[in-house]
């Protein structure tokens, strides 16, 4: 782990390239949640590929508006859900409708890390450096 925060609705591990979040019981992740989370992978991730994993071992809610917004992070190339509830296999199928890049739901940790290195591999992610785009402005 590299760092990990503790928020106010949730906490959060960085890895080299994932988060790994575990929402506090009874909050709503809304809008105003989903920015603090998006500078935080911003931050870490600016050029580099990674995976958001929820490990949902709490009971909370999401505003689907959020994955709109957070689908549009370039260097993220998917969303994992963590859980074996029932319930929550119903609500990620929602809310993946809201997510323009793979989400997948799996029922342990270790099965979403594995998906996530096949991601990572399947997707190279390679950014443009500030020196590349004013080459390619110049030709």
């Amino acid at each position: 782990m590299i760092r990990s925060y503790e928020l106010d609705f949730c906490d959060l591990e960085i890895h080299d390239d994932y988060v790994l979040a575990t929402m506090h019981e009874g909050i709503v992740v809304s809008v105003e949640n989903n920015a603090i989370l998006i500078r935080i992978a911003e931050k870490h991730f600016k050029n580099t590929p990674f995976v958001y994993i929820t490990n949902r071992i709490n009971s909370y809610s999401v505003d689907p508006i959020v994955y709109i917004k957070t689908a549009k992070i370039p260097s993220l190339l998917g969303f994992a859900v963590v859980s074996n509830d029932p319930i929550q296999k119903t609500l990620t199928k929602y809310e993946k409708k809201f997510f323009k890049k793979e989400f997948k739901r799996f029922d342990d940790l270790e099965s979403a890390l594995t998906w996530k290195d096949q991601l990572i591999k399947k997707h190279p992610y390679k950014t443009i450096t500030p020196k590349e785009k004013q080459k390619k402005s110049i030709k």
